[in-house]
């Protein structure tokens, strides 16, 4: 029998956090989760990745629920394969931004994701993937990256370290979008307003959840908001600083199954 637990919603990142390094997901977390649903808490994967890149690891889960995806820009519908809901980052706004940016620090590199369950991530030259396992277009110049809509715009600069790219970013770009970071390699533009507490909340709502019901796991800047939102915040070992700053409690790493350490001792 399971024991009961203050959290019926489970909100989990995926790099750093649930998957390992190598993409995988291991036995324990996926043991782990199971004996947590049938206690009868929800899981919610919350993102960066977008919707398309987020499908064949919700397969692995076994889900066929909602996830955030896309830094919050879309709640996805795993079972109907559709987006509840999204919203797209203005590409002229995203241009400007990428101007006001590259006149502080130089060129960067830049990719896109673009919306849509079938929505392709595109890569203009110079640009390298952080995840060399995700599919990717390049393209030919940069003009092509807006030739639809897109959810987020991926950064990167050859010799500038993410934290360096992502607070002058940030200080230059204003209103025009959100500037964050997911992961090594990783500082994206989306829309503004927009961050994984917005679409967690979104989706929490839409399963009759609140902020009050949730633990939430994490290892980058870009999940403080879900941390903020979430009434427990559990930082891997791994996380970057800023995490683990806020995080009310701090597990093992994404290598060492720290999810689901916690959660066998909450539904034990």
């Amino acid at each position: 029998m399971v024991a009961p637990s203050p959290y019926s919603l489970i909100a989990t990142d995926l790099d750093g956090t649930l998957l390992r390094g190598d993409d995988t997901l291991s036995e324990r977390s996926i043991a782990a989760l199971a004996r947590a649903g049938r206690a009868g808490a929800r899981h919610l994967v919350v993102t960066g990745r977008p919707a398309p890149r987020v499908r064949p690891l919700l397969d692995d889960l076994g889900c066929t629920g909602l996830a955030v995806c896309g830094q919050g820009a879309q709640v996805y519908d795993a079972g109907a394969d559709r987006l509840l809901w999204s919203v797209t980052l203005d590409r002229e706004l995203a241009e400007t931004a990428l101007g006001k940016i590259e006149a502080e620090v130089g060129q960067v590199y830049a990719a896109v994701d673009q919306d849509g369950v079938d929505g392709l991530t595109l890569i203009e030259p110079g640009y390298l993937m952080p995840h060399p396992t995700l599919p990717a277009l390049r393209v030919a110049r940069r003009d092509d990256l807006w030739c639809a809509p897109i959810s987020k715009v991926l950064l990167r600069h050859h010799t500038l370290s993410d934290d360096e790219l992502a607070a002058i970013a940030r200080s230059v770009v204003g209103s025009l979008a959100t500037v964050t970071m997911s992961g090594p390699g990783t500082v994206e533009l989306q829309p503004c307003g927009v961050t994984k507490a917005t679409g967690l909340a979104l989706a929490a709502g839409h399963l009759g959840l609140s902020s009050a019901q949730a633990i939430a796991f994490g290892d980058m800047p870009n999940d403080i908001p879900m941390f903020q939102w979430a009434a427990h915040g559990v930082a891997m070992a791994n996380a970057h600083p800023e995490l683990k700053a806020l995080a009310d409690e701090i597990t093992t790493s994404n290598e060492d199954d720290g999810i689901a350490v916690v959660l066998e001792r909450l539904f034990d």
